[in-house]
């Protein structure tokens, strides 16, 4: 069991790094934005998941409800960053294009063309 929790977490963190990497080379906000998102988000899953395991794991072997109450919070925390990665950014590339930030290298815009700018 311990070798899957350390699989999760290894996995976790590799995605988290890769997230930490794309804000650092990508060129412009919304392609930091995607992969920073997208990939924090597949390394949170992963993260949680191991302390998901780690929490029934535990509280099947020792009874302990503690255990359980970690695996809990870590379903909900999970939940809530499902909830809200993706529409804080959305909500950070609207609010990029509407100050005017355009993407770089973009053949089509399709927020300008339904708000009328094109």
């Amino acid at each position: 069991m311990s070798g899957l929790i350390i699989l999760c977490l290894i996995v976790g963190i590799t995605f988290n790094g890769l997230g930490a990497i794309a804000l650092y080379r990508f060129p412009d906000v919304y392609t930091r934005l995607h992969g920073a998102t997208k990939a924090t988000t597949f390394g949170s899953i992963f993260t949680s998941l191991g302390v998901i395991i780690y929490g029934f794991s535990k509280w099947i072997s020792t009874g302990e409800a503690r255990f359980c109450v970690l695996a809990i919070h870590a379903i909900l925390a999970l939940i809530a960053l499902l909830l809200t990665n993706p529409t804080g950014a959305h909500a950070i590339a609207r609010a990029a294009h509407r100050s005017g930030v355009m993407p770089k290298r973009a053949v089509v815009d399709k927020l300008a063309e339904k708000e009328g700018k094109w």
